[in-house]
């Protein structure tokens, strides 16, 4: 008897005819058709959206994404790029007709150029690569997401990736100098100087967060930054997260830079010391974790007014790493956050918006209200320097409608967060997770322009179709199902 797991599904004659074509263009090991083997791509790392594509493509040279490329174009075959799977938003899920081109094997560091302080490399590099690559000249690659030791640098592109450190270098779109991408069509276009500024239309930051709708990432070349001669983190308890989110601002409103300025509540913080054993006060409602970088000299007189700022905004705690040691404890706690609080509850549920840093207090306990009132629980982690939310719903799929309630409880914060003179991401993008929510934020004429700008630059549609930007019908069916932009769905937001 045939394993069904094995069996394959039936195809169209022009599926057929594709799967032949592939199987032209790509070595075997190149092309996969069989259940098994397309099994792992069903998914990025927001597994609540599965959908299996019709085949995997994984090609070793530009001249074969051209060329898949062009096959798709003539054959009207949707294509979506991937990278590691990370991403959070549903981006990489797979057309149910189409293919998914995976840029796995594109792992080579092209060239480090230490005089100009560059490196370009191909898009299946993971980001941390980048960095240990540079670090025999004494240069890094500055942004760092969470999940840097596994995400690609296309795929950081693709999201416009943050992490901790984004609050002073910047996000990815301000590290990326130039890019090589693949058309719809098939063509190779070359974007951006490898300098800071370029002539004519800004493609670069165009392509920067366009989550593989516009073109195919095959090069990358980001700017260098000489690793600092010290850096130094404060962590700062206290009794009250209010508090910790007044800090925030009061640091900022001090004319402080820090180099990250993250932040984490009780609920984080204990299961994040229990995941690594960072050092965290399991006691504290929240933590901060301020680092400030430079010389030496620059370092020891941040440090100290960092502490001071601290303390008169009420931190219960300021503790200084002592050694680089303890430095990266508190740094492994932070970002081993979201894998930690996976141990806490069966399933999780990771957002992603952001407001004003002066919003910080008040938000944060409109969130605790509306966890409240959905009855599940809410840790949150996030850069509080930038005001990028990260709250993770705890949720258990199994349960009946728990699963819808926590999407509600998702798109309320998200309200909130638009509400709050925020968006509805910061670097996770928008993909299949937020699609819906597009609608709050944005009115027709502005979707109508992203529409515009899409069909500009992927006139056939054909590149991770139905993502990111909402058709107006979908808008407005959106809003006779919940409420139309201006409306909001709690009671607890009024106040916005």
């Amino acid at each position: 008897m045939p394993n069904a797991l094995n069996a394959r599904p039936k195809r169209t004659p022009t599926q057929r005819k594709l799967l032949k074509a592939l199987a032209r263009l790509l070595p075997p090991a190149c092309v996969l058709t069989d259940p098994e083997d397309l099994r792992p791509f069903e998914c990025d790392g927001l597994s609540v959206y599965r959908r299996m594509p019709l085949a995997v493509v994984l090609p070793e040279t530009v001249d074969q994404v051209q060329a898949i490329m062009r096959l798709a174009h003539r054959m009207g075959i949707p294509v979506v790029a991937r990278g590691a799977g990370t991403g959070l938003s549903g981006g990489a899920l797979p057309s149910g007709d189409g293919i998914v081109l995976s840029l796995a094997k594109f792992t080579r560091i092209l060239r480090i150029d230490p005089p100009n302080a560059l490196a370009t490399v191909e898009p299946g590099v993971r980001n941390l690569a980048i960095s240990e690559a540079a670090a025999s000249h004494g240069l890094y690659y500055a942004p760092d997401p969470s999940s840097q030791i596994a995400c690609t640098i296309g795929g950081n592109v693709a999201e416009n990736a943050g992490g901790v450190h984004c609050l002073k270098y910047g996000l990815t779109v301000h590290n990326v100098l130039g890019l090589k991408v693949v058309t719809g069509e098939g063509e190779l276009v070359s974007i951006g100087t490898g300098t800071l500024d370029s002539p004519g239309y800004d493609l670069l930051a165009l392509m920067t967060g366009s989550e593989g709708m516009l073109a195919i990432i095959v090069e990358v070349t980001v700017r260098l930054l000489p690793r600092p001669e010290r850096a130094q983190v404060a962590l700062a308890a206290f009794d009250d997260i209010a508090k910790a989110g007044e800090a925030v601002g009061a640091l900022i409103a001090g004319g402080m830079v820090p180099a990250a300025l993250e932040m984490m509540d009780r609920l984080a913080v204990q299961a994040a010391e229990d995941f690594v054993r960072a050092g965290y006060p399991r006691d504290a409602q929240a933590i901060l974790l301020c680092e400030v970088d430079g010389s030496n000299a620059e370092v020891s007189q941040a440090i100290m007014a960092v502490r001071e700022v601290l303390l008169q905004s009420g931190a219960s705690l300021v503790r200084t790493a002592v050694d680089e040691a303890e430095r990266q404890r508190f740094w492994k706690g932070r970002k081993s956050a979201f894998p930690a609080v996976g141990r806490i509850a069966p399933d999780y549920y990771c957002m992603d918006g952001t407001i004003p840093r002066r919003e910080l207090p008040r938000v944060l306990r409109e969130i605790a209200a509306l966890s409240a009132h959905y009855g599940l629980p809410v840790a949150n982690v996030f850069h509080a320097g930038d005001g990028n939310l990260h709250p993770l719903i705890l949720f258990d799929a199994n349960r009946p409608g728990e699963l819808a309630r926590c999407e509600a409880l998702g798109r309320d914060i998200l309200a909130l967060c638009v509400a709050a003179g925020g968006t509805i991401t910061g670097e996770h993008g928008v993909g299949m997770e937020k699609i819906d929510s597009m609608c709050i934020q944005f009115q027709s004429g502005e979707l109508r322009q992203f529409h515009a700008v899409k069909a500009a630059l992927d006139p056939a549609g054909l590149l991770n179709p139905g993502k990111a930007v909402p058709t107006l019908h979908r808008c407005a069916e959106f809003g006779a199902m919940h409420v139309h932009r201006g409306e909001l769905p709690h009671p607890d937001l009024d106040r916005f």
